[in-house]
């Protein structure tokens, strides 16, 4: 297998297998489906976990908010709410006080619920981290965010 990498993005590796969108892509998808695995033993999608995890570390978040955040659009992130609420992990006013924007927060079963998986999805997030030599974690991070960053409009 060859294992060139371009140094040139102008000049494309010999195998395409190798370029860095193709292997950002192979991680993600490896992620995704270490998560799925996981979260479906807890009877969640990804999507459902993002949103538990954002509405804990940020409560009242809306919709919209939410949506962008985990990735969904609009439509797919109310869906992900409204099937939460009927699970009983969220509440959001039947009613919007300002605008459109129902702010949902954690019911208590919520917050149990959410700290179960955790275990389990940190176990995954400990495995990929752990392929890597843990000094270069940091400026993993970094990179990540400034590949991110370049590509956002």
């Amino acid at each position: 297998m060859n294992k060139s990498v371009p140094t040139d993005p102008s000049r494309p590796a010999d195998d395409v297998t190798r370029h860095v969108g193709y292997q950002l892509k192979r991680a993600q998808a490896a992620l995704r489906g270490a998560m799925d695995k996981a979260l479906r033993e807890h009877g969640l999608t990804v999507p459902q976990y993002s949103t538990l995890e954002l509405l804990a570390l940020r409560p009242g978040m809306s919709n919209a908010e939410l949506a962008r955040a985990t990735f969904v659009t609009r439509q797919s992130g109310n869906v992900v709410l409204r099937g939460l609420q009927e699970a009983g992990l969220i509440t959001r006013p039947a009613t919007a006080e300002h605008g459109r924007s129902r702010p949902a927060h954690l019911t208590a079963e919520g917050h149990t619920r959410l700290a179960a998986v955790q275990v389990a999805v940190y176990a995954v997030e400990q495995r990929m981290v752990e392929a890597i030599p843990p000094q270069r974690v940091a400026a993993l991070l970094i990179d990540l965010d400034r590949i991110a960053a370049a590509l956002e409009d």
